[in-house]
């Protein structure tokens, strides 16, 4: 008999402990400006989930964010890489643009978007790749590639962006976990 409770105590305890454990991720991942997210994904060619990820790990969501080194707004984009973005790859419309737009969802989801649509494209849909670049640069990436390196072998060498990438792949799965289980990392 004692046997029969326990065991029917573990499956409502399973039960309600998988409901809280969504319910708690689902606050820590939000789906925050859908709109602009599914937009910007469908037009470069990229997991919206991703995109997810990567502003949570950025800024947590918030339009304002600053970093120590001067990156601005959701995905948090350096003064060069946009004015790379907007010289050189967005060209069309977007000399008017300054940084300062970067504050503004709909422009920083875009230019964010973009560059990591640019990276997966140019690391072959590589998500650890394309997050170390957007963390640490191409030109970085580049480099361990040129000597050696692989993803699946080796451990990122900059501890920095190696934490980023782990924490960009992890939020990345929980999404994909919450919202969408076809997509594998």
């Amino acid at each position: 008999m004692f046997l029969i409770f326990a065991a029917i105590l573990l499956v409502i305890n399973a039960f309600f402990y998988e409901r809280i454990e969504t319910a708690y991720l689902r606050r820590t991942h939000p789906l925050e400006y859908e709109e602009l997210v599914r937009a910007s994904a469908q037009e470069y060619g990229v997991c919206e989930y991703l995109i997810y990820a990567i502003i949570k790990t950025e800024s947590g969501f918030e339009p304002d964010a600053e970093s120590n080194v001067g990156a601005r707004g959701l995905m948090q984009l350096m003064p060069e890489t946009f004015e790379w973005l907007r010289d050189y790859q967005l060209r069309e419309g977007e000399s008017g643009i300054v940084f300062d737009a970067m504050y503004q969802p709909e422009h920083n989801i875009r230019y964010g978007t973009y560059l990591i649509a640019y990276h997966m494209q140019n690391y072959n849909n590589n998500i650890k790749a394309a997050a170390a670049a957007y963390h640490a640069g191409a030109g970085e990436v580049n480099e361990w590639y040129d000597s050696g390196f692989s993803f699946d072998d080796h451990d990122i060498p900059i501890p920095d962006t190696a934490h980023y990438v782990n924490k960009i792949v992890k939020s990345y799965e929980v999404y994909l976990r919450l919202y969408e289980t076809e997509e594998k990392v």
